[in-house]
């Protein structure tokens, strides 16, 4: 735990909440999710799931079929190889463990009830169970729509993991939603970075005001 004022009693101190390295990964996710998200509406457009759904092509990206699976396959090595580094970092480090446990029905029942009576505290640098639960659930859906987008890719190589999704057009409906969950939990990400604006200089600097705790994850 990096310390860059002294504690007093209650007073507030300067403390590193967010390590390089999860600094690092959070903005280069960020930027292959977002590119793989608007080339895959434009690949989707080129034969769509469902019939009634279509993306204007001005929230598109590629141009073209051919263009946006260009786009689209350069954004998924990108993620792949970023959470690849990142999955390796947090089970290495215990940063998984630190941040995103423990996580329990009851507990994420409990601070969500206290959220929705504007009623949950918040401790720098510390994740309540409400988010451990989305973030989790975020990583296991990023996985499961790269599984999806192998399947699709690939059906007759990957034909075992196309055969579990229920098929091609199984496994594209996995990939569709799976794109629908990341989407979601970026509107609400964005919707707290904006009530909260406080939260956003951290995943630059590394660093917030707040008071030093002994179960965050303020590991540099």
């Amino acid at each position: 735990m990096t310390m860059h004022a002294a504690v007093s009693g209650n007073a507030a101190a300067t403390i590193s909440v967010h390590p390089l390295v999860v600094r690092v990964w959070h903005w280069i996710n960020a930027l292959a999710i977002i590119l793989m998200i608007v080339s895959g509406w434009r690949i989707y457009d080129a034969s769509p799931v469902f019939r009634s759904i279509y993306f204007p092509p001005s929230i598109t990206l590629g141009g073209w079929l051919g263009g946006a699976l260009q786009w689209h396959f350069a954004a998924m090595w990108l993620l792949m190889v970023n959470g690849l580094a990142y999955l390796i970092y947090g089970f290495w480090s215990g940063h998984f463990n630190r941040a995103f446990l423990p996580v329990t029905p009851r507990q994420v029942l409990g601070d969500l009830s206290r959220a929705l009576r504007f009623d949950l505290p918040h401790e720098v640098g510390i994740y309540n169970s409400v988010q451990r639960f989305s973030y989790i659930g975020v990583l296991c859906a990023i996985l499961l729509t790269i599984l999806a987008g192998f399947a699709v890719w690939k059906p007759v190589q990957f034909h075992e993991l196309a055969w579990l999704m229920g098929g091609y057009d199984g496994a594209r409906i996995v990939h569709f939603l799976g794109m629908t969950a990341i989407v979601a939990f970026l509107v609400v990400h964005l919707a707290l970075v904006l009530i909260v604006p406080s939260t956003l200089l951290p995943m630059f600097t590394g660093f917030a005001r707040g008071h030093a705790s002994s179960n965050s994850d303020r590991s540099s």
